[in-house]
């Protein structure tokens, strides 16, 4: 792991469920208001256990995401920062592919619906 990897930068929202050589699986949370620093993602499955409502930035762009609990979207590789706009707690799984390429540049801010 190194200091973009979000269970470095943000280990009080990320936490490694089960790991092995070409998957790692995260467990995220926050509650309304908390935001996360910048760090890393590579391409990633991400699934919404509770409603989603964030703000996601990276440099000079941000994009606000509205989803559903019970979503499972593509979250292209990319570098980002997140902040809970919604109204109640983030519980999401990420499931990351690790022998993709992770530019940390992504195509879109977000996950890709």
């Amino acid at each position: 792991m190194d200091d973009t990897d979000p269970t470095t930068t943000n280990p009080e929202f990320y936490r490694t469920l089960w790991e092995n050589d070409d998957v790692r699986v995260l467990e995220y949370k926050d509650t309304p208001g908390q935001e996360t620093t910048p760090h890393v993602h590579p391409n990633t499955v991400m699934i919404t256990l509770t409603d989603f409502d964030r703000r996601l930035s990276s440099g000079d762009q941000s994009r606000e995401v509205s989803l559903a609990a019970g979503a499972a979207l593509w979250l292209p590789a990319q570098t980002h920062s997140g902040k809970n706009i919604g109204g109640s707690p983030t519980h999401t799984i990420l499931v990351e592919l690790k022998r993709s390429a992770a530019s940390g540049q992504p195509a879109t801010l977000g996950p890709v619906t």
